[in-house]
Order: structure tokens, then C-alpha cells, then sequence
């Protein structure tokens, strides 16, 4: 059996670029656990940006737009990760593309989005 042995081959991230808003992320880990107290759930561990593919804005290598991130603690962020988005929303009556949606119209950093298509207003 060979081994290829040879760096992987990266793309260049440009096509990455207008997806990515670190500011908003920062804001976004400040914010509670967008399911806290729901169905019992106890948050624990530290805040994080979940994305997901709940909008339809993924794809081939690309992460969804940051816009569309929620705040969830790791505990939720592992837990929906393992279950997988479709159970993990029934579970918690939650519908992660539209709190995506809230929370970039309310972000302080959506000005940074204005010439996106279809990013929150």
C-alpha cells in the first residue's frame, strides 16, 4: 500500500471572505444560550458560535455566512453536533435558521453584511 505523503492542497479562501464576520461572533459569544432553561437543558462550559446548514447558505468547503450563527453554550453546541440538527431543533422547539436570522438583524456589526444577498436587515 502506498502512502501519499505530499501537503495537502488548499484552496485560496477568497470564496470564504464575505462569510466570515469576527466581530459579530465576538457579540454573539456575549449573548445567553439560545436554549437555556428549555426542556431542561443546564448550560455549561463556554459560549460559542454554532453554525449550521439550517438556511441552505453551505457550501462545497464553506462554512454558512456568520450571520447565521446562534449562541450556544458547549454543552448544546456538542449536544446538537452529535444528535444532529433535525432532532436537536424538535427536541428544544427551537428553528436555529430563523434565531440566526434574529440575531443578525440585531447585531451592532450588520452594517458589515449590507452588500451581502439575502443577509439579515
Amino acid at each position: 500500500m502506498r502512502v501519499d505523503t505530499r501537503p495537502r492542497h488548499r484552496n485560496s479562501g477568497k470564496a470564504d471572505l464575505e462569510r466570515r464576520f469576527p466581530t459579530h461572533l465576538s457579540w454573539l459569544r456575549k449573548r445567553a444560550c439560545l436554549i437555556e432553561g428549555r426542556a431542561g437543558h443546564v448550560c455549561s462550559g463556554r459560549m460559542e458560535a454554532s453554525h449550521s446548514d439550517a438556511d441552505g447558505s453551505k457550501g462545497m468547503a464553506l462554512k454558512s455566512h456568520d450571520f447565521t450563527a446562534v449562541p450556544l453554550c458547549s454543552a448544546a453546541h456538542a449536544e446538537k453536533d452529535s444528535i444532529g440538527l433535525e432532532t436537536w431543533q424538535a427536541k428544544y422547539k427551537v428553528n436555529h435558521a430563523e434565531a440566526g436570522r434574529a440575531y443578525g438583524a440585531q447585531s451592532p456589526h450588520k452594517a458589515r453584511w449590507a452588500h451581502v444577498e439575502g443577509a439579515p436587515r
